[in-house]
């Protein structure tokens, strides 16, 4: 499956080469990198921006650009690819029938994981028609994240919403926790150290299975409590169970009108 050739290097791409560098995944030989942008320093051993013809050797290819800009970032090389490599796309909601459209034919399967792959601690959805595209995406992607695997690729805008785009929505909760802690008093240093540390150690709780995160809430959760007072309004009337829902629908729409 190596060479790969990463068609950008950006966010998504370099958390990608962190976490397969810290894995021991792939060698540094073993990565093409192709990005107007790329600082050859950045990515010590691997290929940067080489000529063309170069990229006949790839195996794989990772679409690592934003969904608005495939098309041009697929222009240039496709030509010059082998017919036996496989596209392996992060663009949200672009479909996998137009990618193997634009490149020529080839096997595709569509990837949306989470930027904690840098850290080995990523997660995955995979997308595939065929046994070997899939298996060629778990190659990439199990060394650095969770993977689940999805049966229709009109799921694919519903991971996006709720695993691709999460993190952002983690962070903004936590951003807002920070300022309604420092709103009650507390120093605003302090308060986003007592945010920030307590998501972590909830979040490695939960990471260590065995319990629901239903039950985990419950166990911090006495009756009648402070807990139990600031749950009546998150999980009331306009809360996340009205909030989620609504977020979920617009990152699907915007997904889908990615794809179009």
């Amino acid at each position: 499956m190596t060479p790969i050739l990463l068609l950008g290097a950006g966010r998504m791409g370099g958390a990608l080469i962190a976490g397969w560098r810290e894995a021991g995944a792939f060698a540094a030989a073993d990565l093409i990198i192709r990005d107007p942008h790329a600082d050859p320093a950045a990515f010590p051993g691997a290929v940067v921006n080489p000529p063309l013809e170069a990229l006949a050797a790839a195996r794989t290819v990772l679409l690592a650009v934003k969904p608005q800009i495939w098309r041009e970032a697929a222009a240039d090389v496709v030509p010059h690819l082998a017919p036996d490599a496989v596209i392996v796309s992060i663009a949200a909601g672009v479909r996998a029938a137009d990618i193997s459209e634009v490149f020529g034919g080839r096997r595709v399967v569509r990837v949306m994981p989470t930027t904690a792959v840098a850290i080995g601690l990523g997660t995955a959805s995979i997308y595939a028609d065929t046994a070997e595209a899939r298996a060629r995406a778990h190659a990439l992607l199990a060394p650095v994240a969770t993977v689940v695997d999805l049966d229709d690729e009109a799921l694919m805008h519903a991971a996006t919403a709720v695993s691709g785009s999460a993190p952002a929505y983690l962070y903004a909760f936590i951003e807002a926790l920070e300022a309604a802690g420092a709103g009650q008093g507390l120093d605003p240093a302090a308060s986003a150290t007592l945010a920030r540390a307590t998501i972590v150690g909830a979040a490695a709780l939960l990471g260590q299975g065995g319990e629901e995160p239903a039950e985990l809430r419950r166990q911090v959760t006495s009756p009648g409590g402070t807990t139990a007072a600031a749950l009546a309004v998150l999980m009331g009337e306009g809360g996340f169970g009205d909030l989620l829902p609504r977020a979920m629908a617009a990152a699907v729409r915007r997904s889908k009108e990615l794809g179009a």
